[in-house]
């Protein structure tokens, strides 16, 4: 839940089959990072100087406002806004080709990714109207008639 790979630090040779198994997955399974969570992260000890790798998106985020100087990403696609700041503070951004060159076994790289639960989609999930349960129906408004008295009476849906 970190957005770090849960099997850091990685074995000898696995670097390359992690991304490889991550170049494979879907969109929904390749989920944006922001900046702000990879400036968060690059603040632990021991990460100065570090590559950080992306198998997806990394976008811009307008409400940080420092970002670490010469960063180095690498990452399938970055936001306009995220690639002119990045370059801005002196950092450098390559493509996978790149690293394969510079890092061929993953070495001072750090694996990022994007949160999976944070699609819109992922509010619907669950049953809505239901006690102690928060997903959101699918509603056209929000208003006395639309699922507001769900549960309670039998022509909303249930009585409970």
């Amino acid at each position: 839940s970190s957005g770090i790979n849960a099997e850091w630090p990685l074995r000898p040779g696995k670097f390359n089959q992690v991304i490889l198994r991550r170049l494979f997955m879907s969109r929904q399974n390749r989920p944006a990072i922001s900046l702000a969570r990879i400036t968060r992260q690059m603040k632990c000890r021991g990460r100065e100087g570090k590559t950080v790798v992306v198998v997806g998106t990394i976008t811009d985020d307008k409400r940080v406002f420092d970002i670490p100087q010469g960063l180095k990403v690498c990452a399938l696609r970055l936001s306009e806004g995220a690639r002119s700041r990045i370059v801005k503070n002196g950092g450098s951004i390559i493509t996978f080709e790149q690293l394969a060159v510079e890092a061929p076994l993953g070495q001072n790289t750090i694996i990022m990714q994007g949160r999976r639960t944070r699609r819109e989609a992922n509010r619907h999930f669950g049953a809505p109207g239901l006690p102690k349960t928060h997903a959101k129906p699918f509603v056209r408004l929000r208003s006395r008639n639309h699922e507001m008295a769900r549960g309670k009476r039998k022509s909303r849906g249930y009585k409970a």
